[in-house]
């Protein structure tokens, strides 16, 4: 584990119940969340819905962006997929058990 991702401090909503974000479509991340070149996500390619995700949740600095970016049913059906940091997925995992027990559902 990198350094950065060990001491990076990571935004959590309150509950996975205030994440309201698209599901169709296509989402371009501002560059705060994704300072790469522009990039179109299109959420209905898995990788890229995965993708954004991914980076939503491991650069975001506000729970507001968490709220317009994620939405809580897709995020549990991608959970154990996402590629995330160690604390980043602990954080998560020890405020919302029902991830973590999504995932052992969908590993069955």
């Amino acid at each position: 584990m990198s350094r950065y991702a060990a001491a990076k401090p990571y935004v959590l909503p309150e509950s996975l119940a205030e994440l309201d974000g698209p599901t169709t479509g296509s989402v371009t991340l501002p560059r705060h969340i994704d300072w790469g070149p522009r990039y179109v996500y299109d959420l209905a390619d898995e990788a890229d819905f995965r993708l954004m995700y991914e980076r939503v949740i491991r650069e975001t600095q506000t729970r507001d962006d968490l709220k317009t970016y994620l939405r809580t049913t897709p995020l549990r059906e991608v959970w154990r997929d996402l590629f995330l940091p160690a604390p980043v997925r602990a954080a998560w995992e020890a405020r919302f058990p029902e991830l973590r027990e999504s995932s052992k559902t969908a590993a069955a």
